[in-house]
């Protein structure tokens, strides 16, 4: 491979009057030579010019992969004399396999599903994670009550004593299945053993199954723009990926035998890469374009599929690899995936499961990047970084009647207890571990989607009114712990005494003593 030795002052003049003035500065109007002179400047490196190397990508026909299907991304390598084969495998066992077996160079696949196959290869980037584009849709077209995880669960128990079960449709081996493991493991009463699970190639074919009153189906995972879809028929989206726009991230494997025979050819890729999407972040015109082109989309569809990405620039993925926060990802998907018996310990060697190294120059020249633009667009700049993103993700100020009254999500599951000394609103040493380890899994949820109901409940022993006056202390008391654990969400504590005994259990049980964490949708779509 081989770059050619400009000045950085002409690259930074040229960078910045294409940013900066009318023009879009896609990589094909930029002179041949210019760009992949500011990598050179920020050190990766004289390649040899002797041969072109060819990289061999394995992923699937989403979306957010269209970059490297795309012709003129490829013809940008080719400059640096990569040439670039991408090919679909579904079948994200086989994809890891063929990683291991040297028939790939570089995977692209979600990070739950590597985790669960482990290729011998590292994360080297990261490409996009979802905010909206993947949602668990409802029923509700058919079962006008059917708007939440609770109603759900009443479908459940009543197919139950028919000796039947709910049908459920998603894609396996996709964020849809992912998706169904996190409603598993985290809602109370969600069990996907208690439904007739289909498992389909695409979500449009979920999607078609309920559609179909023939199949019964009550509950789907699916990706847009078939989520726009629903919503827009009349279906309830009952969570989605903007609710936990962490739970699903992408992200770039390159093998082990590649990152440690030719580094530099990842650096190369993930260079020009991240240029495109540097690109991208300045006009998103060219990458809605590219999207509808190749999914065969029209603009209104493929406009639906981009607001519910958000993409890396190479900065916030250099960030997510060197501040912990790609670490902590990983914690929490692992921990899903533990729970649903897919994986059997959470990683304890992270930092080996990922590389910076790779991305280093990227990130260098994205800085680079934002150094030039911050003056004259300092929005701009903030987009490159990311930390837009973060700046606006703050819980809208809300009163506790508008978040009582907000769409019912459904029940955390609560792991342990959360108990008090008899007769008062005392926890337990117990109950503040319980609800230390609850307030991470709360930490998953939009704090501007989400907002969370703690419903106190006790047995019918004692008059009402001293039973109402307990639940309502025992929930505010559980309410004001889980924000001391730096949770930022409305939180909203509520009494209900002995109202609401649990269905078949005697109203002075006292098991009816218990408390309720419920999500609510206080915004989004």
């Amino acid at each position: 491979m081989k770059k050619n030795h400009n000045s950085i002052l002409l690259v930074a003049l040229a960078t910045t009057l294409g940013l900066l003035a009318g023009g879009g500065w896609l990589l094909t109007r930029v002179t041949p030579g210019l760009m992949p002179s500011l990598t050179n400047v920020v050190g990766t490196g004289q390649l040899s010019p002797q041969r072109t190397e060819r990289i061999r990508v394995l992923g699937d026909t989403f979306s957010g992969y269209s970059t490297f299907r795309n012709a003129a991304f490829q013809e940008a390598l080719s400059e640096v004399d990569i040439r670039l084969e991408y090919a679909d495998e579904f079948d994200q066992a086989k994809r890891a396999e063929q990683l291991n077996r040297g028939n790939a160079d570089i995977i692209v696949t979600t990070l739950d599903q590597y985790l669960q196959h482990q290729p011998n290869g590292k994360i080297a980037g990261l490409i996009d994670r979802t905010v909206g584009a993947d949602a668990v849709v409802l029923n509700s077209k058919v079962r006008p009550t059917l708007t939440s995880l609770l109603e759900l669960n009443k479908l459940v128990e009543e197919a139950r004593s028919q000796n039947r079960k709910v049908g459920m449709a998603f894609a396996g081996d996709t964020p849809s299945e992912y998706l169904a493991l996190v409603l598993d493991t985290k809602f109370d009463n969600f069990n996907l053993d208690d439904f007739a699970v289909t498992r389909v190639a695409d979500a449009s074919e979920a999607w078609q199954l309920m559609q179909d009153p023939s199949k019964n189906v009550a509950i789907a995972v699916i990706w847009e723009p078939y989520v726009t879809q629903a919503r827009q028929q009349g279906y309830t989206v009952v969570l989605s990926s903007q609710d936990a726009p962490r739970s699903i991230v992408d992200v770039v494997v390159a093998s082990d035998r590649l990152l440690q025979s030719r580094p530099e050819v990842v650096s190369e890729l993930l260079e020009a890469y991240y240029r495109r999407i540097d690109v991208n972040v300045r006009d998103s015109s060219q990458l809605q374009t590219q999207i509808a082109e190749d999914g065969g989309l029209d603009a209104e569809d493929a406009a639906a599929v981009m607001d519910g990405i958000e993409f890396f620039t190479a900065a916030e993925a250099h960030d997510w690899l060197t501040d912990g926060t790609l670490e902590r990802r990983i914690e929490a998907t692992a921990a899903v995936l533990v729970l649903a018996g897919r994986l059997n310990d959470v990683p304890g060697n992270m930092e080996q499961l990922m590389t910076v190294e790779a991305i280093a120059p990227a990130a260098q020249n994205t800085e680079t990047l934002i150094e030039l633009v911050r003056a004259d667009n300092p929005e701009l700049a903030d987009r490159l970084t990311g930390t837009q993103r973060s700046v606006t993700a703050t819980a809208p100020n809300l009163q506790a009647a508008a978040v009582q009254s907000a769409p019912d999500i459904g029940n955390l599951q609560v792991r342990g207890e959360v108990k008090f000394a008899t007769g008062s609103a005392q926890l337990t040493g117990d109950s503040q571990q319980t609800l230390a380890q609850l307030s991470k899994e709360v930490a998953e949820f939009n704090v501007q989607t989400v907002a969370v109901r703690v419903i106190g409940h006790t047995s019918q022993t004692g008059t009402a009114a001293f039973n109402q006056t307990l639940s309502q202390q025992r929930a505010q008391v559980v309410a004001n712990y889980l924000k001391r654990q730096g949770l930022q969400h409305n939180i909203v504590a509520e009494g209900q005494g002995f109202n609401q005994p649990l269905s078949g259990v005697d109203p002075s049980d006292p098991s009816n003593q218990r408390t309720e964490i419920r999500l609510v949708r206080v915004g989004g779509t």
